[in-house]
């Protein structure tokens, strides 16, 4: 199993895991747990391939979906163990970001040949099973948090697409990459890092728009 086959697997794992946590602050029942696992853990790598026009990949390996499973049923046990139950999905999360921004991107990058669609991809694949769970579970969407996040999982298929098409072996563009995106990622956990904000100004009152 090559890197970029176990980052696949990981990125599922780590974001079933988030899912199933999300299912724990919500109480939900084992059923509960193993659905959101589900929707989290293949939630974005499905629409990566629903827009790269490719067989979905836990269609063509029902492995995924058992992984799924199996992380919610060992999460619907251990769970009550976790006294910081979301912190701990933050971090999942960002490990998670960082398998699959690098994961979405190579995959973009075999199926185009194209630096622009495996950003896309990579982009896609790593933040939209988190904006799934967070919507089904009602919790506050990670993309409304106010520290970097869409930009991490650019910052991992930015750095893995320039590392691939400068020649890097795939394995150490892979690894350079996810360790990019989770840096970036854990900081702006961490610190508290973000990028500057939209700010409105007041509107203008409605004789000036006459």
């Amino acid at each position: 199993m090559d890197l970029i086959q176990l980052l696949d697997y990981a990125g599922v794992a780590v974001f079933a895991a988030t899912g199933a946590l999300a299912a724990s602050r919500k109480e939900l029942d084992l059923i509960g747990f193993v659905f959101l696992a589900g929707v989290t853990g293949t939630g974005g790598g499905t629409l990566r391939d629903l827009v790269l026009g490719v067989p979905v990949f836990w269609v063509e390996n029902h492995i995924y979906i058992i992984v799924c499973a199996v992380i919610a049923v060992l999460v619907f046990f251990a769970a009550p163990l976790v006294e910081y139950r979301y912190r701990l999905l933050l971090w999942l999360d960002a490990a998670g970001l960082a398998a699959y921004s690098v994961l979405g991107a190579a995959k973009g990058l075999e199926a185009s040949g194209s630096a622009i669609v495996a950003l896309v991809t990579g982009m896609l694949t790593a933040t939209f099973g988190g904006v799934l769970r967070d919507v089904l579970a009602g919790e506050p969407s990670v993309l409304l948090r106010p520290e970097v996040y869409v930009t991490a999982a650019l910052v991992g298929a930015g750095v893995f697409t320039v590392a691939d098409l400068a020649g890097a072996e795939g394995a150490v563009a892979a690894l350079i990459a996810v360790t990019a995106a989770f840096l970036v990622r854990g900081g702006a956990l961490g610190f508290g890092w973000t990028i500057p904000r939209y700010r409105s100004r007041p509107g203008r009152p409605p004789e000036e728009l006459e």
